[in-house]
């Protein structure tokens, strides 16, 4: 299982998704574990991420980047600074 990073994420990607429509989460520095009961899709808007999943690397990510988690992936959250994000669960 990995995670996908597209950094930065193209304005093209952002309207043919409707990102902008998704809801957003924000959270403060923190860490924490996570289990991803379905896919998501989010798109970074402020913050600075280290996301581990169990058995793997860790992958950095900020302000600016399109992420994937897939569906079934448990992981550790280390939030550096504080997120907010757009996010959708599913395909």
């Amino acid at each position: 299982m990995s995670i996908s990073v597209t950094s930065p994420c193209p304005e093209s990607t952002v309207h043919e998704l409707g990102i902008k429509n998704w809801p957003i989460w924000t959270c403060e520095a923190s860490s924490f574990d996570w289990t991803y009961e379905d896919k998501e899709t989010c798109l970074l808007l402020e913050g600075e991420v280290t996301v581990t999943p169990d058995g793997g690397e860790p992958v950095k990510f900020g302000a600016g980047d399109l992420v994937v988690f897939p569906s079934g992936m448990d992981c550790r959250w280390d939030i550096h600074k504080a997120v907010r994000k757009h996010y959708r669960f599913g395909d």
